[in-house]
């Protein structure tokens, strides 16, 4: 990928949706060029496709925040299982650095966000966890 892509996909995260004729005047090339490109990184699996985003999908989880866990011993696979069967857990990721998994968390209320987030320290095998809200998106795609 060189810099021309990497435009065109910073283009494309700002409006998917977008023209080509928009498109090649915000970057400066050909129509041709700019399909051809997105032809190109899509053939190759750089872009897997395109989404919407509606209000509706921000208003569902007016309270969100990631949860950094650290975990004790060998308990990682049984911990993530356990927090697949939670409804608030939205998304849980492998990391590096001090903490072993960072969990997504959503909730309709600063209530039931702090209820999962006592589940969640109450298990066994978790030794320490920090969470920060997330307050307002500064950058949508």
């Amino acid at each position: 990928m060189d810099d021309t892509d990497l435009k065109l996909i910073a283009a494309l995260r700002q409006d998917a949706r977008a023209s080509l004729s928009d498109l090649s005047v915000a970057l400066g090339m050909s129509r041709t060029t700019v399909r051809s490109r997105m032809e190109r990184l899509k053939a190759r699996g750089d872009i897997l496709g395109f989404s919407v985003v509606l209000r509706e999908d921000s208003l569902k989880d007016p309270v969100r925040g990631l949860m950094m866990i650290g975990i004790e011993g060998r308990g990682t696979d049984r911990i993530i299982r356990h927090l697949n069967g939670l409804s608030a857990v939205r998304e849980i990721y492998s990391t590096n650095g001090r903490w072993d998994i960072v969990a997504e968390v959503g909730t309709d209320t600063l209530e039931s966000f702090d209820q999962c987030l006592n589940q969640i320290r109450r298990l066994d095998g978790i030794v320490a966890s920090e969470t920060n809200l997330l307050l307002s998106a500064k950058k949508v795609t």
